[in-house]
């Protein structure tokens, strides 16, 4: 009974919060999907202050990647991470508009000018909220194949591999790719799918070779930072991150 209290007092208090924490917590740990709230999100608070900052050119801050935290493409995924309605047709402008100028010639989406190659974890990010803000999907294939291309030898993903040769996945790159093939199968779109799903499956078992924040060589903690939980985490892993993932998937437990 005191542990059923002490739950039901966390719920009433992170439903007085921002109305984006209401509707996750709702959504998440009440399991009631409140459409009323969530139309609400971007209509007062964090989300419609971080609406109201988008500029005539359809972007945030310089850019696509410019500044960086508060560039147009951490302010979408920060914007789809608040839950707000994929349908609204601001964002969804913003979403082409990055689609229609930020392609490399390798198909996927680059950070910046001086880069001349894409980077597998902003792309892993982009799907993300590309897909859930429901972008054509011809304009995601190439996305999609330069992810796959990017997939390594150990089932995971590294953006420093078609830059610098990396030979071992990273998790802040794995994770990203992941999330982005979640929203991807979950919004519908059906190109090269079972394939991402395969990816996921080994960029998977690449986490929980590594316990999900030890070295698979030493067993010690790869990164401290990997048990602090900022938020929003962006590009940035943590365990915390990754248990979200693990229970959005809907994986069984691992005793192993």
């Amino acid at each position: 009974m005191p542990q059923n209290r002490n739950r039901s007092a966390i719920l009433e208090w992170l439903e007085t919060g921002d109305v984006a924490i209401r509707y996750q917590a709702r959504r998440d740990l009440r399991g009631t999907d409140d459409p009323r709230v969530r139309l609400r999100i971007l209509k007062e608070g964090w989300g419609a202050a971080l609406l109201a900052r988008r500029n005539p050119d359809g972007h945030w801050g310089r850019g696509f990647y410019q500044p960086k935290w508060t560039s147009s493409h951490y302010t979408l995924l920060d914007l789809k991470m608040l839950g707000a309605s994929p349908d609204h047709p601001l964002l969804r402008d913003s979403v082409a508009a990055i689609l229609a100028h930020e392609k490399k010639r390798d198909g996927g989406i680059g950070p910046g000018v001086s880069l001349m190659v894409s980077d597998v974890c902003v792309n892993g990010m982009f799907l993300n909220y590309a897909a859930y803000f429901g972008a054509p999907e011809t304009d995601l294939r190439s996305i999609v194949d330069f992810m796959l291309d990017q997939r390594m030898d150990d089932g995971g993903f590294n953006c420093r591999r078609n830059r610098s040769g990396a030979r071992h996945s990273s998790l802040h790159s794995t994770i990203s790719v992941l999330e982005g093939i979640t929203e991807y199968a979950a919004t519908g779109y059906r190109y090269r799918v079972a394939e991402l799903k395969d990816a996921a499956a080994s960029g998977r078992e690449f986490m929980l070779q590594h316990r999900l924040f030890k070295s698979d060589h030493t067993g010690q903690v790869i990164r401290p930072e990997f048990l602090r939980f900022p938020h929003p985490p962006r590009w940035k892993y943590n365990i915390l991150r990754a248990l979200d993932y693990f229970r959005t998937v809907g994986v069984a437990w691992d005793e192993g």
